[in-house]
């Protein structure tokens, strides 16, 4: 048997899956729970220091017959610093880290003051970006520089909106040269999963890696 969720749960009316809106934040994602690619974005501020924003609802797609490769953000903060500095400088760098640099990557979510180094006040290192004008992590294993496309409110007047960079040039360290997933590659945020036929008090976010599973086929 399957349920169907059009209207919200009466089971969720109350929990944080429904003033989480509040936030920006549909209840409809805590029942979907589809994971998202899990990474850094780096940019420079106004006043030329480093700017760190975690970032996830968001995908990676190959346009224009194959001659680009590009990264959709779909949900950009307009009040945030990436925001800004996206639209200052049009440049910046996606950076993934491995679990060992999860907590030091997540720390840049407080150390985001204006006239804060995001970067290395999170206890990373910052590297200078070979192609564009943006600074890079050099704890994260792939880096990938990028410039600015578009952007796109899904709905219009909304204060997040869709943002798509062109990927430019990466960089991946040697650890990682054959393989980027597995249990020291890429992590996915697995937000919030609520069951909404058994609502708990608490629920947790979870950063996971890929398992392979079916060998589809031989290029």
């Amino acid at each position: 048997m399957k349920y169907q969720y059009k209207d919200m749960p009466e089971s969720m009316k109350g929990t944080y899956g429904d003033y989480s809106r509040n936030f920006g934040f549909s209840w409809k994602e805590f029942v979907a729970t589809v994971p998202a690619p899990l990474f850094l974005v780096t940019t420079y501020k106004s006043n030329g220091l480093p700017n760190a924003c975690m970032q996830s609802w968001a995908t990676f797609t190959s346009a224009d017959r194959g001659n680009g490769f590009y990264a959709i953000l779909a949900s950009v903060n307009k009040n945030g610093h990436l925001y800004q500095s996206i639209n200052e400088t049009k440049e910046a760098v996606i950076n993934f880290m491995s679990e060992a640099y999860h907590a030091a990557c997540m720390a840049t979510i407080h150390n985001n003051q204006s006239e804060t180094d995001e970067i290395t006040a999170s206890g990373l290192t910052v590297e200078k970006a070979s192609w564009v004008n943006a600074p890079m992590v050099r704890e994260c294993f792939m880096n990938l520089e990028c410039r600015y496309v578009w952007e796109k409110e899904i709905v219009p007047g909304d204060d997040h909106v869709m943002l798509c960079l062109e990927v430019i040039g990466i960089h991946i360290d040697e650890e990682h040269i054959a393989d980027r997933t597995g249990d020291s590659g890429m992590l996915y945020n697995i937000h919030y999963q609520m069951n909404p036929e058994n609502v708990t008090k608490t629920h947790h976010d979870y950063a996971a890696v890929l398992q392979r599973k079916i060998d589809v086929m031989e290029y």
